[in-house]
């Protein structure tokens, strides 16, 4: 009996919590709208597997999870521990940007250099939600971090809260990529109340025909002017123009493919079940985290707020009018704000076709908000 006793002792059953129960409820629940309603499923279902997995309660000692270390004459970290330091260390985001640079098209906004504003218009929801985060008692590395969820960019979050706020990376990760998974929810509302029916059928021309070379020289000037303006943004635009010029150089296209196959695929797995398993329910449920939703929910309208906001403005100085709904593209959550801008659009005119004109905030929302990155660290580290 004595030995039966000590063996169950060691199950998960004997050390399991109601904390662990509703995360790994929460994980489910995130598998369930990753297969279920297709929403972000390339990110929320290794997350949610990682919060199943990590909140799997074991006995003290064993090495096993993210954040356990233990002695043996030499320290030795736990296998998901080792999986984990590419998030915390920064590693992991760069390297999906690189991708998301070999995978992005930024014809559109070179044809339209004046989408830059939108894309810029949007990233006052993170210096807005930055000060309101000071407001209720977030420190400025934290409130920094936090404010970075309105840029809808979850490499973006991950990369300057393992710099800024490493206590709050799961949170603020899990924040920020159920937000993008539910920007066909947030978004919509938000463009309704700040259009008029006669605005939201506003047609626009397509994009001009780009040049290769305009193509090629894009990501040189976009990485020397973002690096000039906020150093601190280098890794994650310089990775970003890196992956697109492999792409138009017309000369790498096997790293090209590399870089936005396979190499971004395995990041962007272990970088998203990583996050999950970092959301154990001791660190996670807390009242910061419940602040952390609020604020990134709070972030990400005001982001959309300000670039349908700007999108009105604009057009009272430009004679051929563009469509504001497109302004709402302009977080960076690529290209799933651009798919949301089209269709709302084409309720109200099932002929008039914004994609492309949507791309461009859109990708300028992403680069946008890897310079708000940059303008934090450099304050801050």
């Amino acid at each position: 009996m004595d030995v039966f006793l000590r063996i169950l002792a060691t199950t998960g059953f004997m050390n399991l919590t109601w904390g662990n129960v509703a995360m790994i409820i929460v994980g489910g629940f995130a598998i369930y709208l990753a297969i279920a309603k297709n929403y972000e499923p390339l990110l929320l279902l290794p997350i949610g597997f990682g919060v199943i997995v990590g909140n799997i309660p074991y006995m003290e000692g064993l090495p096993l999870g993210v954040y356990d270390t233990v002695q043996n004459g030499f320290s030795q970290n736990s296998v998901f521990s080792l999986i984990y330091y590419g998030v915390t260390s920064g590693i992991f985001p760069p390297l999906i940007f690189l991708g998301i640079g070999a995978l992005t098209d930024f014809s559109s906004l070179i044809s339209n250099p004046k989408s830059v504003l939108l894309g810029a218009a949007a990233q006052m929801g993170i210096f807005i939600t930055y000060l309101g985060a000071l407001m209720i008692g977030f420190d400025n590395m934290e409130a920094a971090s936090i404010g970075i969820i309105g840029g809808a960019d979850g490499p973006t979050s991950i990369f300057l809260s393992s710099q800024l706020a490493p206590h709050l990376l799961g949170p603020i990760a899990i924040a920020a990529y159920s937000y993008m998974a539910l920007v066909p929810v947030i978004q919509p509302p938000i463009m309704k109340l700040l259009t008029t029916v006669k605005e939201r059928k506003i047609r626009m021309k397509p994009p001009r025909r780009v040049s290769k070379i305009e193509k090629i020289i894009f990501p040189i000037v976009v990485v020397l002017l973002a690096a000039l303006i906020a150093p601190g943004s280098l890794t994650l635009v310089g990775m970003l123009c890196l992956g697109n010029l492999l792409k138009e150089s017309g000369v790498t296209d096997r790293l090209a493919k590399a870089a936005g196959g396979p190499l971004l695929d395995i990041c962007t797995i272990l970088l998203s079940f990583a996050v999950g398993l970092s959301t154990q329910a001791t660190t996670f449920l807390t009242f910061q985290s419940v602040g952390i939703f609020i604020l990134g929910l709070v972030s990400f309208a005001v982001a959309t707020f300000f670039g349908v906001l700007f999108g009105k403005l604009m057009n009272l100085f430009l004679k051929e009018k563009i469509n504001p709904l497109i302004g709402a593209a302009g977080v960076s959550a690529v290209p799933d704000s651009a798919r949301v801008v089209h269709h709302f659009a084409q309720h109200y005119d099932k002929d008039n076709h914004l994609l492309m004109q949507a791309m461009a905030p859109n990708v300028a929302g992403v680069i946008g908000s890897a310079i708000a990155a940059g303008v934090f660290m450099g304050i801050f580290m």
